[in-house]
Parts: C-alpha cells; sequence; structure tokens
C-alpha cells in the first residue's frame, strides 16, 4: 500500500477525496512472531484521519529486524516520507530527456522456440540448417545467475530455406496450433504469422538490461550491458542507445534509493517497472560537461572490474557476503560521481536521498500539474535535460 502502483490508487483517491493526512507511520520492518516456521512477513503502520495536526512522528529503521528512531516532522507522505504528499502515477513516457524503456520479446510459443544448451545441441544435430538461427536468450534469472538458454529466431528465416528444416518446421506448426486453440482472440489472430514473436524488441545495437525482478538483499540492482545478437525476453527492461552515463546513473545509490521507495514488489524483492519506476525517476537537472564525465568514468571502473571476475556471475558479484571489494570501491565512487551530478553537499543517509529526490519530482512536475489545471487534460512533456 505505500510501494508501486497501488500507490496512486489507494492514496491519491483518500488524499482528493478524503483529505485523508497520516499522523504517525512506522516504515517497513520485519514482522516476528512465535509460531511454528516463522514466515517473513514485511509491514507497514500507518495512522490517519481525516482531519490534519501539527506534530507528526515518523519511525524509520536503519535495520527491518531492528528497533526504530522516531523522528518528529512537518508531513508525511504515503510513500511513508518526509515531504509532500507525492502520488507517483503511472507515466507512458520519461519525465526527462534520457531514452525509453521496454521489455524485451514475448514470443507466445509454448515453449517451443525456446532450448536449454543441450537441447539446442541435440536439435542441431537433428537440423544442422537450423544452427544459424539460434541466438542466445536472457530473461532476468539468467542475466543475474549466468546461465544459458537459446531461442530459435525464425522471423528472419527465408520461407525456401525454412522449408527445408522439418525438424524446425514441426516447431512453427506446433506454435501455430498452440495459439488457434487459444481463446484469447490477440492470441488467435498470431497464428496467422508462427514465426513472429507477440512482442519484438531487437535494438540493432548494444543496449542496456534491467531485471524486472531482483534480491532485496543487493545494494545494487545488476544492471549491464547486452550486444545486439542476444534476444532478451520480457522478464527484463531494456534501454537502447543508453549511454555510459546512463548506465552510471541507473546504478547508483541514488537511482537505487527511488527504487526501493517507488517499486513494486513481489514478496520483498525488488519488481522494476517502466511507467512508476524508470519513467518517474528525476534525473539530474544540468550536469555540467565534467560531472558527465566523471561519471561515465566511473561507471566503466565498474564494468572494468565485474570482467576481471571471469567465470562470476552477477549474483556472485552483487551477493552483499561475496561482494568483491574492488567492485564495492567502484561502486562508492560512481555514487560520490552521480550525486555531485545533484548537489555539493553529500547525502548523509537514505532518507535525505529520497526526500530529495522527491522535492525535485514535484519540481519537475510542477509545470505539468499546472498546465493540465489549465487546458482541463495533461499534456505529455518532458523535463529538459543534458542527459
Amino acid at each position: 500500500m505505500t510501494q508501486g502502483e497501488q500507490v496512486g490508487v489507494l492514496w491519491g483517491e483518500m488524499l482528493r477525496k478524503y483529505n485523508i493526512k497520516i499522523h504517525f507511520a512506522h516504515q517497513t520492518f520485519k514482522w516476528n512472531n512465535e509460531a511454528k516456521g516463522n514466515a517473513a512477513v514485511y509491514c507497514v503502520i500507518i495512522g490517519f484521519a481525516g482531519y490534519d495536526t501539527t506534530v507528526k512522528h515518523l519511525y524509520h529503521y536503519d535495520d527491518i529486524k531492528g528497533d526504530p528512531t522516531v523522528l518528529t516532522v512537518k508531513n508525511i507522505n504515503p510513500y511513508l516520507v518526509e515531504g509532500n504528499d507525492v502520488i507517483i502515477s503511472r507515466r507512458q513516457k520519461p519525465l526527462c530527456a534520457v531514452p525509453e524503456i521496454g521489455i524485451g520479446n514475448q514470443p507466445i510459443d509454448g515453449g517451443n522456440y525456446l532450448f536449454t544448451t543441450e537441447k539446442k545441441e541435440l536439435f542441431i544435430i537433428q537440423e544442422p540448417q537450423s544452427k544459424k538461427w539460434f541466438r542466445r536468450w536472457l530473461g532476468s534469472d539468467e542475466f543475474i545467475n549466468g546461465y544459458e538458454r537459446w531461442c530459435l529466431w525464425l522471423g528472419d528465416c527465408p520461407p525456401g530455406e525454412l522449408r527445408q528444416m522439418p525438424e524446425a518446421m514441426k516447431r512453427v506448426q506446433a506454435v501455430r496450433s498452440m495459439r488457434s486453440a487459444s481463446s484469447r482472440a490477440s492470441t488467435k489472430k498470431l497464428a496467422n504469422t508462427p514465426t513472429r514473436f507477440q512482442v519484438e524488441n531487437m535494438p540493432k545495437s548494444s543496449y542496456l538490461i534491467v531485471p524486472e525482478v531482483s534480491s532485496e538483499r543487493r545494494r545494487y540492482i545488476p544492471i549491464g550491458y547486452e550486444s545486439p545478437e542476444t534476444l532478451s525476453s520480457n522478464l527484463v527492461k531494456i534501454v537502447p542507445n543508453a549511454s555510459l552515463f546512463h548506465f552510471g546513473v541507473l546504478t547508483s545509490e541514488m537511482h537505487m534509493t527511488w527504487v526501493r521507495y517507488v517499486c513494486g514488489r513481489l514478496k520483498s524483492d525488488y519488481r522494476y517497472s517502466k511507467d512508476i519506476v524508470y519513467n518517474n525517476f528525476p534525473w539530474p537537472q544540468s550536469p555540467t560537461d565534467k560531472q558527465v564525465k566523471d561519471v561515465e568514468a566511473a561507471a566503466q571502473k565498474v564494468l572494468d572490474v565485474r570482467a576481471s571476475f571471469v567465470g562470476s556471475s552477477l549474483a556472485d558479484l552483487y551477493d552483499p557476503l561475496t561482494m568483491p571489494p574492488a567492485l564495492v570501491k567502484a561502486h562508492q565512487d560512481l555514487d560520490r560521481a552521480v550525486d555531485q551530478c545533484y548537489r555539493k553537499q553529500a547525502f548523509t543517509n537514505e532518507t535525505r536521498r529520497i526526500e530529495y529526490l522527491f522535492e525535485l519530482y514535484d519540481q519537475y512536475t510542477a509545470p505539468l500539474v499546472a498546465a493540465a489545471g489549465v487546458g482541463g487534460k495533461k499534456k505529455s512533456k518532458t523535463v529538459k535535460s543534458l542527459v
């Protein structure tokens, strides 16, 4: 109720229609009980009323299993942060002038085009001509844990060549039959083009992969570049045309703070979204050329350190118990470089970061809200940026 899309659905109505104000709140903490097999349950406690009060208390947990620190604040917003009553709603385009993000490819193929390495090799033995049509396939799990899956991509295969591959034709027929038998009209329609995917997103150059689901244990969501030869699934988000600066900001503490407070959750894991998290993220207003270059250099260092640990997956590198000291330092240097793009004064803790980001979000969206008030309909605009 304090994260993800449901914030706008629930609190938007409560704030606008009923003038609800939060009087006190406990930020996320882990609930324990004496039951056998105690489940991991994460809770918040919120006290609110249909009138305001001048004294509000916010209970902050540095350790979600420990005791809170009590803060006296002026206002508590629906994200349980001190600040204005901000509501992060779905946004179709990025708030700032940055590359657009989208989902990967969605085959709707009944698994007929997807292979493990072993099954791919066996298929190639049966159908040698199919070898050149296999492409590496990545979802969140494959990307983070570093194991291989493959996709038989026949969308670009000439009909004459495809008809010479009987085993591949069996797969195409199976996909067509599966789609034809669906109760969904959109899937039935796809049966007319059985070699194509429902969603196709195949950048022509390198692109960023952002896992859709990632463990909350990690300080940073593992994000990285992939080559255009690799096909990404709909279980990741991809950002074509992303520079080192974009990568640096997205893998920084500033962006991760936004993620932790704004994103939805699957259990307690991060669930990264396009319309809520990425498209609403307030990027630095006007970084100088030097600040951009500093971020790019620090971002490249993170990539270089990762590459030096051959044989280690991103899961290995970003486990808080096994994260190499060199990678920890590279990220700390990157965090400082990104922070400087926002302001010169250092952020003392995560609470100060999210308060600053909500204030910046307010600045960016105020002209859009004003325009919506004048015209009656909110216009789609993008905040100018040097990024």
